[in-house]
């Protein structure tokens, strides 16, 4: 393909938390194949879950000073629980795959193409 995609996966903590053991191994199991499929497929570049956000930690510079806290920046029902990269002809090939992972069932799944440079002319122009 020639169009990258970076994809963050959003879910709620609270979704995976309150499942049964049996459900999170059959969403899990049903993950880890999907993530081989696409690997076998010569799409996937890179996928990784992140740990809970209340492992994170949270930093700034202003004013030539850092600050960080314990804990994510923003208090919201979903957070950022991992990425995928994928590499895929356009935009409806990369929905097509975003639509079957797992997590989109109980979450939300971003789509990003990547820059291939930080621009001259600006960053989000």
């Amino acid at each position: 393909g020639q169009f990258c995609i970076g994809a963050n996966i959003y879910e709620a903590e609270a979704v995976f938390d309150e499942m049964s053991r049996t459900e999170w191994n059959a969403v899990r199991e049903e993950t880890l194949a999907y993530v081989d499929e696409l690997r076998e497929a010569g799409v996937l570049l890179d996928a990784q879950p992140l740990r809970s956000a209340t492992s994170a930690t949270t930093l700034k510079v202003r004013d030539g000073r850092l600050s960080f806290t314990d804990g994510p920046f923003t208090e919201s029902k979903e957070q950022l629980g991992g990425y995928f990269l994928i590499d895929v002809p356009d935009l409806d090939a990369a929905i097509r795959i975003a639509a079957k992972w797992p997590g989109a069932r109980f979450g939300e799944i971003e789509l990003r193409p990547v820059e291939e440079t930080l621009r001259p002319e600006g960053r989000y122009r």
